[in-house]
């Protein structure tokens, strides 16, 4: 199958940074480098567990971590910038492939196809225009991460910012991680609590593939 694209493409990384070069307080736990993760292996394109941004959106996100850091939280990164080739490979899996090992894990009440349709994963991805990151927040007295009642990942309503069927305290910490996102430029969307965007995103309209790789970005 080939996937198209109607955007340009590019493996230009110049206008990138290193977020923890921006941010030094933020933990990283880059869950496409492992293989915890939907599919069950690493993803096209992750040589690194590191998170890559726009310099715009790493700058944005600094001043998200500096509120929280205030506040005694830490910022908790599982995916950041995501190549083309990522995203090529999770459609592939979704149509393709016949493995649902981790379905037990991410996508227990749903079919592959309805990851689709529901929103979940999409076929071109903010992650990939760079502007984009899933994260939580790490509480630094407990060294834990705030309970958002679903873990990273869940696709199920579940997961929906606006979801009740949770407790008031982990509606709260997901509308804190919202507050303090919101407050630096970054829009959320419908179905993923963790799922952030840069509003003002410098590059609306390019999709980048250059892999997530430090050494890439110091050529």
């Amino acid at each position: 199958m080939r996937t198209e694209y109607k955007n340009d493409i590019t493996m230009d990384p110049s206008g990138f940074v290193l977020l923890a070069d921006f941010v030094p307080h933020i933990v990283q736990e880059i869950r496409y480098y492992s293989t915890y993760n939907f599919i069950g292996e690493r993803i096209d394109g992750y040589e690194e567990p590191c998170a890559i941004l726009t310099k715009e959106a790493a700058r944005a996100l600094k001043s998200v971590s500096n509120e929280a850091f205030v506040q005694g939280y830490r910022l908790k990164i599982f995916d950041a910038y995501r190549p083309a080739c990522a995203v090529r490979q999770f459609v592939l899996w979704g149509i393709e492939d016949q493995d649902i090992r981790m379905k037990p894990y991410f996508y227990p009440g749903l079919r592959k196809q309805e990851l689709f349709s529901r929103g979940y994963i999409a076929k071109q991805s903010s992650h990939s225009r760079g502007s984009a990151v899933d994260l939580t927040l790490l509480d630094m007295q407990t060294g834990k991460e705030l309970d958002m009642g679903s873990p990273f990942d869940l696709f199920s309503e579940l997961s929906h910012p606006d979801c009740r069927d949770i407790t008031a305290e982990q509606y709260r910490n997901r509308m804190l991680l919202q507050h303090l996102m919101v407050r630096s430029g970054f829009l959320p969307i419908d179905c993923e609590w963790w799922h952030f965007s840069l509003k003002e995103e410098p590059y609306p309209d390019t999709y980048f593939n250059f892999p997530v790789s430090s050494a890439y970005l110091r050529r």
